[in-house]
């Protein structure tokens, strides 16, 4: 019975660490940039897109399709960016408990 209570215990510690990390990646932003910095993507780490900045030099109707193409590069970067700072910051939330690696990701 006591161990049943101390993984019940562990679980709500771990509620609560998630819902904690939860605000910390809404709050953590990263950058992705493509075309030398041409275009700029900014997201949180919980993948959600906050800004694009597109330089004026892309707004012409014959650069379309390139800036199709640096737009598509600069939020594949914030999301490669995103997803570092998330296992990062679940490394820090499952390397305090003492749970298996691999365990919850």
């Amino acid at each position: 019975m006591a161990d049943f209570l101390g993984m019940m215990k562990q679980a709500a510690k771990l509620q609560s660490k998630m819902q904690e990390m939860q605000e910390e990646l809404a709050a953590v932003e990263v950058e992705g940039m493509s075309g030398g910095g041409l275009v700029r993507v900014r997201m949180s780490a919980k993948m959600e897109i906050k800004s694009i900045a597109i330089d004026p030099s892309l707004m012409k109707p014959e650069e379309r399709e390139v800036l199709q193409d640096i737009l598509v590069s600069a939020l594949n970067d914030a999301r490669r960016k995103a997803e570092q700072a998330m296992q990062e910051k679940m490394q820090g939330l499952t390397g305090g408990l003492g749970l298996p690696p691999g365990l919850l990701g």
